[in-house]
């Protein structure tokens, strides 16, 4: 089975960028736990605020009751409105530039 799906995390300061491939949607939550533990063990600090869309993946409760148990202050940008996440609408352009690019050769 083919990846479909992906989701990446970018970071706000340094501008790093992690993606992760899944096969459906409703990976983001474990793909996050896994982001989370890989950055603060790599990094040493830890994430203090996460800033996503409205979507129904993010809002969880299971997604909301982790980021307060680790002290994550969640930010949900206002739906439709993509110019409140610039940086994540220019990067996921350009990844899929990219890969309409590969698949084009």
């Amino acid at each position: 089975m083919w990846y479909k799906y992906y989701v990446t995390f970018i970071d706000d300061h340094s501008r790093k960028t992690w993606i992760f491939f899944m096969k459906k949607k409703d990976e983001v939550f474990s793909k996050f736990q896994y982001f989370k533990a890989l950055v603060e063990n790599q990094i040493g600090k830890k994430i203090k605020a996460l800033r996503s869309n409205n979507c129904v993946k993010y809002t969880s409760n299971a997604f909301k009751e982790f980021c307060a148990k680790e002290g994550i202050k969640s930010r949900l940008t206002t739906p439709y409105d993509p110019q409140q996440n610039m940086v994540k609408q220019h990067k996921s352009m350009a990844i899929v530039g990219a890969v309409k690019a590969i698949l084009h050769d």
